[in-house]
């Protein structure tokens, strides 16, 4: 049998339910790549995929239980199975601790999204994205190859139509187009190596001659090699390398962890550190769904349970959060469930972040010229949790760090380990400039919608010497 549009998926699931509720989430993606290696085009593709997750809730009483099934390729014929799977799986299951009502339209949830109606057909992606993009990087391989420069890298392009209904009555639509480029420069003898990365929703916003002439110029700098040892140095790091730092601080807010004295976020004694103030700086970390160049879903989906999200909460509206607000911690990532435990506002997760400081004009190049003596990062890798309490993480420098001496960069020096908590660091940001869109390079398998700024810190804390290239 061929397989229907998803919104008809959507409503023969529902039909096909006999438990007290259910949610049906059908997700569709087309995908499309460009990869290319020593100023040469090496492959392209396209992809796509559809996924089915069926969230059937038996409901005893005052408790209700959830079952969970996900397929992927589910055939029209396959549908009723993966339903009555799913409702098994509920009929045997615990009592579900994040357990509320369904949303219904008009109270809670949100009451449309997306340029396109619940009804109109899925568009999807294909090489066509990279129609201007394409013809760009053959211009950057051409000025790279005449510099005595390698270029690698790959594009990417997505577009997830994901279609949300339930037994409560919801219908919710979002379409999200998902696109990044990661871009490795070499110098001819492959000793020295720049990177650079973007964001973005069509290829339309990203300027090949400016990321060219930036994998360039940092090539150029490290023509003069320094060693350092392992320190606490002022710090300059990049958007991209902000990014990173704050994501995990993102990650790490869920207000459930905190509430149970799990993180840097929970209170000593009980409670959670929301209302105090983590930073002097006055910097405001916060997500809206629909902020230009980064939107987003406006409504939570949640294929599944976990600390911080509910499949209980699917279709709540999702509206711009700060969750710090001039150096104070206002919010964490609240389910309704965590939310009532704690006392404090629903506030889900929501699909991208921004950090901004007030009236921050200054460029990072603005902020080179304002330093005496410093370090400059290109980016971070190998980003892992050492202490959640304190959420200190280590990680590698990589593709380029600099000496910045009177307000000129003036060597490359060696990568370093480094060990860093993105609270602490918070707390010692000496200056900010303007909010940029920004990739993170470690995290944007995972998250790729940041706008952020550069950051001047004292004393980050390269601890010790790395051998990483």
């Amino acid at each position: 049998m061929t397989s229907r549009a998803p919104q008809v998926t959507v409503e023969r699931a529902l039909q096909a339910a006999r438990c007290d509720d259910c949610v049906v989430i059908a997700d569709e993606t087309s995908s499309a790549n460009l990869r290319w290696a020593g100023n040469t085009l090496t492959t392209n593709g396209v992809s796509r995929s559809r996924q089915l997750t069926v969230i059937a809730i038996s409901r005893r009483g005052d408790t209700a239980s959830a079952g969970v099934v996900s397929r992927a390729g589910v055939r029209d014929d396959q549908v009723a199975d993966v339903v009555r799977e799913a409702e098994l799986a509920a009929a045997d299951g615990p009592a579900a601790q994040d357990a509320q009502p369904l949303p219904a339209p008009g109270s809670l949830a949100a009451g449309g999204t997306g340029a396109a109606g619940w009804d109109e057909p899925v568009a999807g992606t294909g090489i066509g994205v990279f129609g201007s993009f394409a013809p760009a990087l053959g211009d950057a391989f051409s000025a790279a190859a005449s510099g005595g420069r390698k270029l690698y890298g790959f594009a990417e392009h997505s577009q997830t139509s994901t279609f949300l209904g339930s037994s409560s009555g919801l219908r919710l639509r979002h379409d999200q187009p998902t696109g990044k480029v990661e871009i490795n420069a070499k110098s001819a003898d492959m000793a020295r190596s720049a990177w650079a990365g973007l964001g973005t929703a069509d290829f339309a916003d990203i300027d090949m001659a400016a990321l060219q002439a930036g994998l360039a110029r940092q090539l150029d700098w490290a023509a003069r090699r320094a060693e350092l040892p392992a320190g606490r140095y002022e710090t300059l790091l990049p958007p991209a390398a902000v990014a990173d730092l704050m994501i995990y601080l993102y990650w790490s807010a869920c207000g459930q962890d905190a509430l149970d004295g799990r993180t840097v976020f929970s209170k000593p004694g009980g409670g959670t550190r929301v209302g105090e103030r983590l930073s002097a700086a006055a910097l405001t970390l916060r997500s809206d769904p629909l902020a230009p160049g980064l939107e987003c879903s406006p409504f939570v989906v949640a294929h599944a349970s976990s600390r911080s999200a509910s499949v209980f909460d699917n279709g709540l509206a999702l509206a711009p959060t700060d969750w710090i607000s001039a150096g104070q911690l206002t919010a964490l990532t609240q389910t309704r469930h965590s939310a009532q435990r704690a006392g404090l506002a629903v506030t889900p997760a929501i699909g991208n972040l921004i950090l901004v400081a007030p009236d921050a004009t200054a460029s990072l190049d603005d902020m080179i010229a304002r330093t005496d003596s410093g370090l400059l990062l290109t980016c971070l890798w190998y980003i892992r949790e050492v202490d959640p309490q304190s959420l200190l993480l280590t990680g590698l420098t990589r593709d380029g760090v600099y000496l910045v001496e009177k307000g000129e960069v003036t060597a490359a020096v060696n990568n370093f380990r480094f060990n860093e908590s993105p609270v602490a660091m918070l707390d010692r940001v000496a200056e900010a400039g303007a909010s940029t869109l920004a990739l993170p390079r470690e995290w944007n398998d995972f998250f790729t919608r940041a706008a952020m700024p550069p950051l001047r810190v004292d004393g980050f804390n390269m601890s010790s010497v790395s051998e990483a290239s």
